[in-house]
């Protein structure tokens, strides 16, 4: 390097620009340069992960053959050197080693890095390298349901889960609110033209998407100079590593506002159907759509840089005013117009899932016409729930347009024991081995919310690394190894239990709820509280029975404890459906008796379930409305936080909505303070019903107990923040309850 730099400063090179020194120059400098941030991030990554063992470790850059992620492992003078393509790789290196080696795993529920003191030495240099150029990552939604009240610390642990899990293409919305805020500035709108326009932060999935203005607001200021901090530091850190966010494009979405400012504009008013007022799409055909456009990403681009990859979701859950092929061909063409003025390396990375939610609509020629609007290079495809139904087999593979493999799985973030296991296993290979597949280039995740099933997750991202179907029995067997510490033939065995029940896949689309979370009634399901179960209740009891004996005999890691209280609770959320059924007729046969001893013996199944989940925080209310309140600098702030937190896993809009329970949840603090008391009234109504003689006024019940549930979404209280009790004293208390009772009650 020395020489070169004194052969570019000499008086030739000075007198006639050696052009070929200076490209040489710049060109070494350069993946010197790269070869640094690779290794740099990959080591503060390692050091982050197993700081008592970073030491142990070396990372280097290694030159991909294929131009996709490639990475090496090797044992090397007594120590385990990782080499990758990227920062993402490295970690993948990382993570394959800690598994496979060390019997490790890094869950959102339950970590097992119990390495040993003398690490275990890799035999034979091992290599990997991914055909996939895409490992997506998030849905909308996800920012909703699971990450509103996400602060730094915890996005620094994701993002570490993404690369760990060769995760290189995450979605990247965070902050595009302070971006439309700057935008709308400077076409001259004032702060009051758009308080009615930003959502509340635990609805911005859906205001990004189109589908509401202004519900949970109007949000602070101080909201959005925070999170454009907080966007600048996630993306940041994910270039580090080598990951390419994805950001956010115009899509025609504007403020009300808009129609009294530029009158002559083309606007449409449209409807979510959901129980919100009108949002305002900007005609695509109107020349301000791509100016928007344009002035959008240019700002997007000072604020946070990009990687010319960007989401833009036209119709989710909106039916098109017209179903003719040309309007949406000039529709797509118009958005990616937008994209392109501003970057004309722009690459509209679009959700499929306005071709899996309206397909009534979204007939092949409307499909054909608003993808090939756009140039096959310029347009990903997100097949969003792969794994329930693949789109790309009656798209033609979304007509040669590159598209990603999604595994979905989670609706609205609702706590249960779900997963398409067979179908995860064998889904991405199967895929990528059809030979219609045309230009598959990617697997991901789109799930609405995470930190529940990780046996699933881990599932998915595992065929990174690999084109054929999993082996289930082997990879099982390896992934309660790395769980729980030790191998344990009992856990192995509850989890082909577990493989044949609740995750396999079968009659439902998304993981049964319990009816403890239903809006009160005397039927077993509500709108959006749906009790089948894709197995009989019974099946699960022996699975539950192996983690209660291994409880028993002292299995104690972070993942068991998490497995042990979340089998348990879905054993108890089921049996809730026959104490149900027990009351209910007791309740029509007028025996007063019998309804009184079952309706306490259910409001005491849902007292036990809150004691048994207050013994893991991953079931605990509290941290979901504490991380809430933190985001406000003041008294009003917290309040309107804690407000958004409180409705969207409950009433979700205001007092008559029509998603109550949509994202319900089985937490601590929940059950007891907001679903229990609601069923207590309920038993009264029912026990007045017995006494008076006349029959119970349901229709009143209703309308009273939405104020009831409007006021708790307005109260302001807080909750237990940290786990209390023992997860395996709870869990064997209650198996030793309930166990006989269950079983007989099945029987019958």
């Amino acid at each position: 390097m020395n020489n070169i730099l004194k052969g570019c400063s000499s008086p030739k090179f000075l007198g006639r620009i050696n052009w070929f020194c200076l490209v040489f120059f710049f060109i070494v400098f350069s993946k010197t340069a790269s070869a640094q941030t690779i290794t740099s991030s990959a080591r503060s990554l390692v050091e982050r992960v197993i700081p008592s063992h970073a030491s142990h470790f070396e990372v280097e850059e290694l030159t991909s053959k294929s131009g996709k992620d490639e990475f090496e492992i090797e044992s090397k003078n007594d120590k385990i050197v990782l080499r990758g393509s990227s920062g993402v790789a490295v970690a993948s290196a990382l993570y394959h080693y800690l598994t496979e080696y060390a019997h490790c795993q890094v869950t959102w529920n339950g970590t097992n890095l119990a390495l040993p003191a003398k690490l275990p030495v890799v035999p034979n240099k091992i290599s990997k390298a991914t055909v996939y150029n895409f490992r997506y990552n998030f849905n909308y939604c996800t920012f909703s349901y699971s990450m509103s009240w996400w602060n730094w610390e915890r996005w620094q642990k994701e993002i570490d889960w993404m690369a760990l899990h060769g995760i290189n293409m995450p979605l990247a919305i965070t902050g595009e609110e302070y971006t439309w805020l700057e935008v709308y500035k400077d076409m001259g709108f004032k702060e009051d033209d758009l308080k009615d326009f930003f959502s509340g932060p635990a609805y911005f999935g859906w205001f990004w998407m189109g589908n509401l203005d202004g519900w949970g607001g109007p949000l602070p200021i101080s909201w959005m100079e925070s999170h454009k901090t907080l966007q600048q530091q996630i993306v940041k850190r994910e270039r580090e590593l080598g990951m390419k966010p994805v950001l956010p494009a115009f899509t025609g979405h504007v403020p009300a506002a808009f129609k009294k400012k530029f009158p002559k504009a083309q606007l449409k008013a449209t409807n979510w159907t959901n129980g919100f007022g009108d949002t305002y799409i900007l005609d695509s055909q109107d020349p301000m759509f791509a100016e928007i456009g344009k002035k959008f990403l240019d700002k997007q681009t000072k604020l946070y840089g990009t990687d010319h990859l960007y989401s833009a979701d036209t119709f989710n859950e909106n039916e098109p005013p017209t179903d003719e092929p040309e309007y949406l061909s000039k529709l797509s063409a118009r958005i990616y117009d937008g994209m392109n003025q501003a970057d004309p390396d722009a690459v509209w990375v679009m959700q499929g899932w306005l071709f899996y939610s309206d397909r009534k609509f979204w007939k092949a020629p409307q499909i054909e016409a608003l993808l090939k609007a756009v140039p096959d290079d310029k347009m990903i495809l997100l097949d969003l729930a792969a794994e329930i139904e693949p789109v790309w087999k009656r798209t033609g593979a979304f007509y040669g347009k590159p598209w990603i493999w999604n595994m979905l799985n989670n609706f609205g973030g609702n706590v249960n024991l779900f997963g398409r296991m067979e179908g995860v296993a064998k889904g991405p290979a199967e895929a990528w081995n059809d030979p219609n597949k045309k230009r598959l280039e990617g697997i991901g995740l789109t799930m609405e919310a995470i930190e529940q099933n990780p046996v699933i997750y881990e599932l998915t991202m595992d065929h990174t690394w690999r084109t054929t179907p999993i082996d289930l029995d082997d990879w099982l067997k390896k992934y309660a190894r790395n769980r729980y510490g030790k191998d344990d033939p009992d856990l192995n065995q509850a989890w082909q239990i577990l493989r044949k029940t609740v995750y396999n896949g079968k009659e439902i689309r998304d993981g049964a709820e319990s009816i403890v979370t239903g809006r009160p009634t005397l039927d077993s399901t509500t709108i959006w509280t749906r009790t089948k179960l894709n197995y009989a209740p019974e099946e699960l009891l022996p699975a539950w029975d192996l983690f209660v004996k291994s409880a028993k005999s002292g299995s104690k890691t972070d993942g068991f404890r998490y497995d042990l209280v979340d089998v348990s609770r879905q054993v108890l959320a089921n049996y809730a459906l026959v104490l149900h059924k027990k009351w209910v007729a007791a309740f029509k046969k007028g025996d007063k008796t019998a309804f009184k001893k079952h309706s306490k013996e259910f409001i005491d199944l849902i007292n036990d379930m809150d004691a048994l989940l207050a013994t893991r925080k991953d079931f605990l209310l509290g941290p979901w409305i504490a991380d809430a309140r933190k985001w406000g600098n003041n008294a009003e702030e917290k309040a309107l936080y804690e407000q958004n937190a409180r409705d969207l896993i409950t009433l979700w809009g205001d007092a008559n909505s029509p998603l109550h329970e949509y994202s319900n949840r089985q937490w601590s603090g929940l059950l007891s303070d907001f679903y229990r008391p609601r069923w207590e009234k309920f038993f009264l109504m029912l026990n007045n019903s017995h006494e008076t003689g006349k029959g119970p006024d349901f229709g009143a019940f209703e309308k009273t107990i939405s104020q009831w549930e409007w006021k708790w979404v307005n109260e302001q209280k807080s909750f237990p923040i940290t786990e209390k009790g023992s997860s395996l004293d709870t869990a064997v208390k209650l198996h030793t309850k309930y166990r006989q009772q269950i079983s007989n009650d099945y029987k019958k």
